[in-house]
């Protein structure tokens, strides 16, 4: 799923191509794709682009108008949805093609990889309504320290879902979480009530370093051109989707849990004291045998 530094590059981008631009027409081929019915899709076209916003970890275009008479387009790109810049009235080919969105001197095409069709447009009239889809997770950018640590501690929840809340933090998600916690050397299944004042140093520190060393990347990438290959998985990671690499800290080889559509990684060296944590399939699978640290977990393999 796109985050943080990802919407920011693609706002970067978009700025550049279609501020100040009308947007001539919307082409919508996906039934699932569009979640509102007021404001129309034609009373979108042929409004001028005056703003590109990010909220959460969506991509807010703002078209003419003041007050309620401005109407904003609200993509949500979900875990598989993706942007490209197209020549003008490109042709929208193929399944995974769900709308294109036509300036005078590009289109703004939207896919979706997968069968799932979880990404949106949502039309909204205003900023009353604008505001309304903000989540109301605090802007790590725009927050001091104490304000970080009140926010992740309003509940008690594990460090992973804590960062990963839109309610709580705006713009996290499952691959930059990863990357903090392991920068911060914190294990992802601590939970907000335990950790001390050093440790919250660490992770305050850790996720602002974290999101803006990568933000500083995709921007970079976006001023050479659309940033066309937005992925949750870079070589350049220390842990996310490097299940079984080594970690770039200390070597030893990362570890995951995994549940539903999402992966934790982590390297229990660094972030857990060498315990191996529980996989929660795969625990209730082997029981009483699943290894507890990294020397359990080598010698199972070389049974």
């Amino acid at each position: 799923m796109p985050e943080l530094p990802d919407i920011t590059a693609y706002i970067a981008a978009l700025e550049a191509r279609i501020l100040g631009q009308p947007l001539t027409r919307v082409r919508i081929q996906s039934a699932f794709l569009l979640r509102t019915a007021k404001p129309s899709v034609a009373e979108a076209e042929g409004k001028t682009v005056r703003a590109v916003r990010r909220i959460g970890k969506r991509i807010a275009i703002g078209l003419d108008g003041f007050g309620d008479g401005e109407i904003w387009l609200v993509l949500h790109l979900m875990i598989a949805g993706r942007l490209h810049w197209r020549a003008a009235n490109a042709k929208l080919a193929g399944r995974n093609a769900l709308a294109a969105f036509d300036f005078p001197h590009g289109s703004l095409v939207l896919t979706e990889a997968g069968s799932k069709r979880r990404a949106s447009l949502h039309l909204v009239a205003g900023q009353a309504q604008l505001e309304a889809m903000n989540p109301g997770g605090i802007e790590v950018f725009a927050s001091d320290p104490a304000g970080f640590q009140q926010a992740l501690t309003a509940e008690n929840r594990t460090l992973k879902r804590a960062l990963t809340d839109p309610r709580i933090v705006s713009g996290i998600g499952n691959a930059y979480s990863d990357e903090i916690l392991h920068a911060a050397q914190l294990s992802p299944v601590t939970l907000t009530h335990k950790l001390g004042p050093e440790e919250w140093a660490r992770l305050y520190g850790a996720t602002r370093e974290t999101l803006q060393l990568w933000t500083d990347r995709m921007l970079a990438e976006a001023r050479g051109g659309f940033p066309e290959k937005v992925t949750a998985f870079r070589p350049e990671m220390a842990v996310h989707g490097r299940f079984g690499l080594p970690c770039p800290r200390c070597g030893s080889p990362v570890q995951r849990i995994r549940y539903a559509d999402n992966e934790t990684d982590y390297c229990a060296v660094c972030q857990t004291g060498g315990r191996v944590l529980a996989d929660r399939s795969l625990s209730r699978l082997m029981k009483s045998d699943w290894p507890r640290t990294l020397e359990e977990l080598e010698a199972l393999k070389r049974r």
